[in-house]
């Protein structure tokens, strides 16, 4: 890339699900870019109970402590490994991303959830979301987390245009980007652009 078009700005958005988050870095000039895009693994595939490390089998939530401290001992050891490849793969490309925007589908306290296979599903979705978050903010990227459905409302506020007009620029960004752009890449994005504001 000429150093003339380098983005003065990058920042990294990422749609988390359970055991894996899809990453867009965006770099800002006059107009965001997609710079990158990719899968970022926050479990070990090696440990296939790593993936849903609250699930003991079909439909059960998992109720042995040793086991779960040893999958979610899994769990931090695999992101904070990814996490790490990703960051330096970024400075690698000449990029030096601050900044962090997380979207999550819920931020419900387990707790409150009765049924035991919902608990397991909020239990993984705060594990993977807090496990992500603390890896980069050792690493000096200040996080937002975001739910999912206010994404493109609290992006277009930042950004001060319309949600429609933050969609179709999200959706113009994925023609640039080459490839599929599905709705993680679409909310990553949003994600991260809202951290560029």
């Amino acid at each position: 890339m000429p150093a003339k078009s380098k983005p003065s700005r990058s920042a990294v958005g990422f749609r988390v699900k359970s055991g894996w988050a899809t990453a867009v870095l965006l770099g800002l000039s006059d107009s965001p870019r997609v710079l990158d895009r990719r899968i970022v693994e926050l479990c070990d595939p090696a440990v296939p109970a790593s993936r849903q490390p609250y699930h003991a089998g079909f439909g059960a939530l998992e109720e042995d402590a040793s086991e779960i401290r040893w999958r979610t001992g899994v769990v931090r050891r695999a992101a904070g490994k990814s996490v790490t490849a990703l960051l330096q793969a970024y400075r690698a490309m000449g990029f030096a991303p601050r900044s962090a925007g997380l979207v999550v589908g819920s931020l419900i306290d387990p707790a409150t959830v009765a049924n035991p296979h919902i608990r397991a599903h909020a239990l993984e979705g705060r594990l993977f979301r807090t496990v992500l978050e603390e890896t980069l903010q050792s690493a000096k990227l200040a996080c937002v987390v975001v739910i999912e459905k206010s994404t493109y409302a609290k992006a277009a506020a930042a950004l001060g245009r319309t949600e429609e007009e933050l969609k179709r620029t999200v959706l113009a960004l994925g023609r640039s980007a080459g490839g599929p752009w599905r709705a993680d890449e679409k909310l990553a994005a949003a994600a991260a652009w809202m951290r560029l504001a």
